[in-house]
């Protein structure tokens, strides 16, 4: 399976530093976004940590896929599957170390969505928080991610429509992160792709300020995705920008 990849980080217009963190793949087509929380001292440090992990993880791995200290492999899980799951875990323990080691840090935590493109045409997603992956195919978007946030669950619970969503005080609480707890679940969707099919990973600096209809049209408009990120980036400022803003596409070519 042949994908192109492009992605670029922005600090926003209103924030001083940028708290995201993302990794374009190499040869093992893994591609990796990050959102700190947490503050300057901590966000920073937690999202870096976190895909500096992920990514020594399966760097660490790559010629026996079969280790996944210190986490045991679930039963009829894919191999890959299960490798990258690992790493997320992983990620999630030594920030909660590094957090209870240092009073500064305590608290600090991160989202993270994960790509792995696998040469026998899956493409297997884990995700913590509510940064997100999207696929867009023949003009349609889908959010293949959950969000792990407040207003997801009582939308789901309590079936809010687009107003009592629009007012809703506390959009921005996330019910699940890396760093929250010593240990976390980690979710999983293996999506199958087609050729021309384009899948964009996101922090919600990005998902926040620029729809899904437009979030489509962008990647679908724009055959380079270098070019198609920097052009997500643009619109989330022309909106204001109120957070930092992460985008990675991937083209299935």
């Amino acid at each position: 399976m042949r994908v192109t990849f492009g992605g670029t980080t922005h600090v926003g217009r209103k924030r001083a530093h940028n708290e995201d963190s993302f990794h374009l793949p190499g040869a093992d087509k893994l591609a990796v976004v990050a959102d700190g929380m947490g503050g300057h001292a901590s966000g920073e440090v937690a999202s870096k940590l976190a895909v500096d992990t992920v990514v020594e993880h399966f760097r660490a791995t790559d010629e026996d896929p079969a280790v996944t200290w210190p986490f045991r492999m679930s039963q009829g899980t894919r191999m890959q599957q299960n490798r990258l799951v690992t790493a997320v875990k992983l990620a999630n323990a030594r920030i909660w170390e590094t957090a209870q080691a240092n009073a500064a840090q305590h608290g600090m935590g991160t989202t993270i969505v994960c790509a792995l493109f696998l040469d026998e045409g899956k493409v297997v997603v884990t995700h913590v928080g509510d940064s997100r992956v999207y696929r867009v195919r023949d003009g349609e978007l889908v959010q293949l991610t959950e969000d792990h946030s407040l207003i997801n669950d009582y939308m789901k619970l309590k079936g809010l429509g687009p107003d009592e969503v629009a007012d809703f005080p506390q959009k921005n609480v996330i019910v699940r992160a890396l760093g929250m707890k010593e240990v976390v679940q980690v979710d999983v969707v293996v999506d199958q792709p087609r050729r021309g099919d384009v899948y964009v990973l996101c922090s919600d600096g990005l998902s926040g300020m620029v729809s899904d209809a437009e979030i489509g049209r962008t990647v679908t408009s724009e055959r380079d995705v270098e070019v198609a990120a920097g052009r997500l980036i643009d619109a989330a400022n022309a909106r204001g920008g109120i957070d930092n803003i992460t985008a990675v596409v991937a083209r299935i070519e």
